[in-house]
This record gives structure tokens, C-alpha cells and sequence, in this order.
């Protein structure tokens, strides 16, 4: 199977030889190193300063998200939220379970959000901004450049979900006063999922310190205070975070600059050869990690299925209203323009096999 979904992706076959051998045991000087080397890594490909930290959750992107809800926000707080798709719709739904005061700034799906949008919200009495950068449900990419002005000039404490970015769009999380940055394990990280972080900058930690949750698994302190040895304060997906270690490695060694570029000649290459085909894209800005292809004329799910069952390649289906007309191919993970090549062909016997 050739997988074009945005998660889990291709893996590569020395993410996948470690996925193979035996667990080790955690609780020792060498698994310690790892988690060590995984923080600093991990802030260095992020972006994010010298003073910020960073913690492993064992959970997926969505672990990490209502971690960083319930360690950094309380019911003092007023929250934007910006509703653009099922992962945005997803931060209102955590606001609503742990009683944040909000507001969501509800988005056409596909479409992005303009400073003219933002703008009636400024000096509204808000404390933090909360977006996904990466729309994955619709493939957008919001404009960072102008979230991180608005939360400078209206002095916003600012969570943003790259779990579909990170690696695969530019992340600058210091230059873009991001004060939480949740990433997860499956997606521009290219391992199984089952992992997420959060790097948090000083104003995070000093929220941290002071939000006293009533929680134990999702305790940031906890899992910071472990972290200064490199450890976790439960058991941990420990295959998966030596997975990611080699990852890590794998893109400082290769350097980020090249990888960004590898993701998005990929996308690139994918854009160029639908053109003419029976469906046109569905995100107004999209991420390189992701394109998304409204159908014409056809049901999205039934391409899906035949993709699968037929033509043994997963593209990425959508679920909810979006699911008989859009569909989605990934571009993270250990995929090629020939790859790309080989795909197109499948989507046009599928196309006629379905019509």
C-alpha cells in the first residue's frame, strides 16, 4: 500500500527497523539521553528559544491539545478560537468540556481568515488567541505573520496546534511569540501515532506553575519536572519516542531548510499534475503538508474506497458534510514525485471506475 493520507504517512525503513526491534526498558541513563537530545532537538527544529521546554505526552496531537487547555487556560481567561474546520471545531469543543469563557471565530470551510476578519476582535477583552496554523480537515494554512501581530498588539497568550505543520510548513514559534506548540508524532515526524509534545515558552511555564489543575495523567508540572532528567512521569510510547529520535536526527542532520523543501516540492510536483482532472482545490491557502481536491461530478468517499480496495494506495478521506465532496493527499512522509506519478495514474482508472 502507498499511503498519500496525512497520518499515520510513509514511514521510512529506519523509522520502521526500530519499530521492529524490542521495546527497551525506560528507566535508565540511556533512555534519558534520548528524551534529553529529543527536547533539544525538537526546540531547535521548532523555533523556539533558549529558555522554553519542552514535554512528550503519550497520546495523540489531540492529548496535547486538551493538555495545553487545561495546564495554560482557566475560567479568568476569554479565548479566541478560530473554527475553520473539524481540528479548530475541535479547541471549542475543549473550551466547552473544561468551562473556558470563548468565542470562535467561525470560517467558510477552505477559506482563511483576513485581518479585516480579526479586527472587530481586537481590544475585546480577550487573553489568548488559540488556532490550528494547519487546518488538516480542509488543508489551509493560516497566515502566522498576521495572527502573531494581532496577539502582539492586543497582548494575547498565544496555543497553536503545527500537529500537521511541523515539518512540513515553517514553524518560527520565538520569532511568532507562539507561547504553546503542540506537535504530534504522525504526521511531518513520519513515526506511528500515539505521541505527542508541547514546547512551551516562559510565559507557558509561568502559567503552568500557576494553574494547579485537577488532573494527574495531563500535569504539565509533573511532566516537566521528570523531564530535567530526561524521563516521563508514566510509562511512555518509548518505541515511538526512539522513532521520533531518529527522525530528529535524521532532519538536523539534513537540515530543516532542506526538508521544508523536499515537503514542498512534493506538493508542488502533486499540484502540477492534477491539472485538467476532475476536481480543483479546496483550500484557499494550503499547507505543503496537504492538498485538498473538491470533487466534480463524483462522490469523494467512493474514490476513497476504490483507491483502497482496487488500487491499494490510501488518499485521505473527510468525514462530517465535507465527506462526498472533498478529499485529501498528503505529501509528509517517505513519498517521491514518482510516487506522485504512480497515484495520478491509479486516480484515473479509479475516476473512470466509479463514473
Amino acid at each position: 500500500m502507498l499511503n498519500f493520507t496525512v497520518g499515520p504517512v510513509q514511514m521510512n525503513d529506519q523509522v520502521r527497523k526500530i519499530g521492529s526491534e524490542q521495546v527497551p526498558y525506560f528507566r535508565t541513563d540511556e533512555f534519558s539521553t534520548v528524551m534529553l537530545e529529543n527536547e533539544r532537538l525538537l526546540k531547535e527544529l521548532a523555533g523556539a528559544s533558549s529558555s522554553s521546554r519542552a514535554v512528550f505526552i503519550t497520546g495523540s496531537g489531540t492529548a496535547s491539545m486538551e493538555a495545553a487547555v487545561m495546564n495554560c487556560l482557566t475560567i479568568h481567561d476569554k479565548v479566541l478560537v478560530v473554527d475553520g474546520g473539524s481540528f479548530g471545531h475541535r479547541f471549542c469543543e475543549l473550551m466547552d468540556i473544561h468551562s473556558i469563557p470563548y468565542e470562535a471565530l467561525v470560517l467558510e470551510r477552505g477559506q482563511v481568515f483576513t485581518e479585516a476578519d480579526l479586527a472587530p476582535y481586537a481590544q475585546g477583552g480577550f487573553t489568548a488567541f488559540v488556532l490550528n496554523m494547519g487546518e488538516t480537515s480542509t488543508g489551509v494554512l493560516y497566515n502566522m505573520e498576521l495572527v502573531a501581530q494581532f496577539c502582539r498588539d492586543n497582548n494575547l497568550f498565544l496555543i497553536t496546534d503545527a500537529i500537521s505543520s511541523f515539518l512540513a510548513d515553517e514553524v518560527h514559534m520565538a520569532k511568532w511569540g507562539i507561547d504553546v506548540l503542540i506537535i504530534g508524532s504522525q504526521k511531518g515526524l513520519a513515526v506511528p501515532p500515539g505521541a505527542s509534545a508541547l514546547v512551551l515558552s516562559e510565559a507557558a511555564l509561568d502559567r503552568v506553575q500557576k494553574a494547579y489543575p485537577a488532573i494527574m495523567y495531563f500535569d504539565l508540572t509533573r511532566a516537566l519536572a521528570n523531564a530535567e532528567r530526561g524521563q516521563t512521569p508514566f510509562t511512555p510510547a518509548v518505541g515511538i519516542l526512539l522513532q521520533i529520535n531518529e527522525r530528529l536526527r535524521e532532519v538536523t542532520s539534513i537540515g530543516l531548510e532542506a526538508e521544508l523543501a523536499r515537503v514542498r516540492h512534493q506538493a508542488e510536483d502533486f499540484r502540477q499534475r492534477i491539472e485538467g482532472m476532475p476536481f480543483h482545490p479546496f483550500a484557499a491557502h494550503p499547507s505543503c503538508a496537504v492538498t485538498s481536491l473538491e470533487a466534480e461530478g463524483f462522490s469523494a468517499r467512493d474514490l476513497f474506497v476504490q483507491m483502497k480496495d482496487v488500487y491499494h494506495m490510501w488518499v485521505c478521506p473527510n468525514g462530517g458534510e465535507l465527506a462526498d465532496r472533498v478529499f485529501r493527499v498528503g505529501h509528509i512522509g517517505n513519498l517521491t514525485p514518482s510516487d506522485n506519478a504512480a497515484l495520478i495514474e491509479a486516480l484515473k482508472y479509479a475516476l473512470d471506475d466509479i463514473n
